[in-house]
């Protein structure tokens, strides 16, 4: 009996002694082989590393308005292995943040995941209402969201924001690294029950820089409204317009239709969310007549007054051109030529030209290349390179065919003429807070005394031409009308697709805006006159009389 409760009491030392040999060795492992990797997840237990989010700058407009601003939000994030009842939870969530209970179910089920968005740039009360219920697994944290309080005035320019807070369109993109700013960082450290007990190595984040644009919201406001009206009168496509400052370059308005609301960009089609004024090409028409006139004056071949017997049509190598409207012959001036809008006129200017010169007149306007506005995506345009012109494009290329323009493009060699020849690039940001204002860029296209000539001309087109609809009493109005037949993808031109343009500068005599209006496919008429000019006088009548710009003309008794 004795020796069989021995033997027990030596089997069970030496049992014991073996379960504590072995819990000796692995403490020694332990601490020895597995102590720095130990040390590091014990810290990372009761330690975790917070990205502070910097303030988004704010865009304002040139009077102080803001156009778009960061707003305070609380991002909802869930570990879905520590969600004991995901049912419960999703049913939560429905009620606090209006996130659907059924869509959010099979994340918060999934226990193979550790990390699922709730809902990002969530409302901050609502979140706070969710984060009372104390639902275990759920998290919160800061986090800013874009509003666009205009919705959509200028949303086209403005661009937007992800939800990542970087900028992806617009001026939102063009000037995302100054916007964004730098985020901070901090060390929170927590209990073993998860409550924060300290704040270590705080890094604070530094906000973005606000930016100020010379956009005048109320401008852009009107000029959009004119162009959906603009548009709905006439069943157009689309419809684009620029109002600029030819002095210094800066843009009052850029405005395409139709539009969209900015805080609602992730539903809206891209085709809607593109600056047609910018991105977009057209063929001009003719109102590129203007460069052909201006590069007849300037050599020195021609003066206003210079008579030609012009017939209704002309044979162009394999191509016959004709005027507009049929007539018969007549005898023009050079400035009677661009008053009506003479095909025939423009191209035997051009002629007298060459094709040199007149390459070097077209490049010399800035076309075929960038104007360097600030905002991104610019196009080009599209210019022929002169060793691949052919025998009719000395036909085509003087009456704004055979070439594609951007609105700005066009806009800014208006502005040169009406700035006395001197081109300036146009611009969109005044200044961003903290640094001074970007030096204007200026160069010289035409002498002062040609560009003089140039809008005597351009009056003319208006009181007695093709633009008399863009007239207006108490001021003088320079401008040019354009229809341009649109081209197919076949090399030709498609039947009863047109371009129909103004370009205009009020008041003459004392230049404060250049006004481009152009309309993608309008139906019911189709001329640049008829369907333009009267959104240009529209336009243009708001901003002189809000800005308080004083009446030019004689009043008529």
């Amino acid at each position: 009996m004795n020796r069989h409760v021995n033997r027990r009491i030596r089997l069970f030392l030496a049992v014991l002694f073996l379960v504590f040999g072995g819990l000796l060795a692995r403490a020694t492992w332990l601490q020895s082989v597995r102590a720095e990797s130990l040390s590091a997840l014990g810290s990372t237990q009761h330690r975790e590393s917070v990205t502070l989010p910097a303030g988004r700058g704010t865009i304002y407009d040139r009077v102080g308005l803001e156009l778009a601003l960061g707003e305070r939000a609380t991002t909802v994030y869930a570990n879905p292995m520590q969600i004991v009842n995901p049912r419960r939870a999703a049913l939560a969530v429905e009620r606090t943040l209006g996130v659907e209970a059924n869509r959010l179910y099979p994340m918060l089920a999934d226990h193979t995941k550790g990390f699922v968005y709730v809902a990002r740039q969530a409302d901050p009360a609502q979140a706070a209402a969710l984060q009372r219920l104390k639902l275990p697994g759920f998290g919160f944290y800061p986090e800013e969201r874009r509003n666009y309080p205009q919705r959509s005035v200028a949303a086209q320019v403005l661009g937007y924001v992800g939800t990542d807070g970087n900028g992806l369109s617009g001026l939102e993109l063009q000037f995302d690294k100054g916007l964004s700013g730098r985020a901070g960082k901090e060390t929170v450290v927590k209990d073993p029950g998860g409550q924060v007990i300290d704040v270590q190595n705080e890094q604070p984040e530094i906000p973005g820089k606000d930016v100020y644009l010379t956009l005048d919201h109320s401008i852009q406001a009107n000029a959009e409204e004119v162009l959906r009206e603009t548009v709905h009168k006439w069943s157009a496509k689309s419809a684009s317009a620029i109002v600029l400052d030819p002095r210094t370059g800066a843009i009052l308005a850029m405005a395409t239709q139709p539009g969209y609301n900015a805080n609602l960009f992730p539903s809206v089609p891209s085709d809607l969310q593109r600056n047609r004024t910018i991105t977009d090409t057209y063929e001009p028409g003719s109102t590129f007549k203007l460069m052909t006139v201006a590069g007849a004056l300037s050599e020195g071949i021609v003066s206003p007054t210079t008579r030609f017997t012009l017939p209704y049509q002309l044979q162009v190598a394999d191509r016959v051109i004709h005027d507009a409207e049929e007539r018969g012959t007549v005898n023009y001036s050079v400035a009677q030529i661009l008053a009506h809008s003479s095909n025939i006129g423009a191209i035997t200017l051009a002629e007298m030209l060459g094709r040199t010169r007149l390459s070097s007149w077209i490049s010399k306007f800035g076309f075929g290349r960038t104007t360097g506005v600030d905002f991104p995506g610019e196009s080009p345009g599209i210019v022929l390179p002169q060793d691949k012109w052919s025998g009719s494009t000395i036909g085509n290329v003087p009456i704004g065919q055979g070439i594609a323009v951007t609105p700005v493009q066009m806009a800014a060699a208006y502005a040169a003429v009406a700035n006395r020849g001197v081109w300036s690039r146009p611009h969109l940001v005044d200044h961003v807070a903290g640094g001074g204002r970007p030096s204007l860029y200026h160069r010289r296209l035409v002498s002062p005394r040609v560009a003089q000539q140039l809008m005597m001309m351009l009056k003319d087109v208006v009181a007695e031409g093709t633009g008399t609809y863009a007239a207006m009493p108490g001021y003088q109005v320079a401008g040019k009308t354009g229809t341009a037949q649109k081209p197919d993808s076949t090399g030709g031109y498609a039947t009863g697709r047109y371009v129909a343009s103004f370009v205009g500068i009020v008041p003459a005599s004392r230049p404060r805006f250049v006004i481009l209006v152009a309309v993608d496919e309008p139906r019911g008429a189709i001329w640049g006159g008829t369907v333009a000019a009267p959104a240009f006088q529209q336009i243009a009548r708001f901003d002189l009389q809000y800005l308080e710009v004083p009446p030019d003309a004689a009043p008529v008794h």
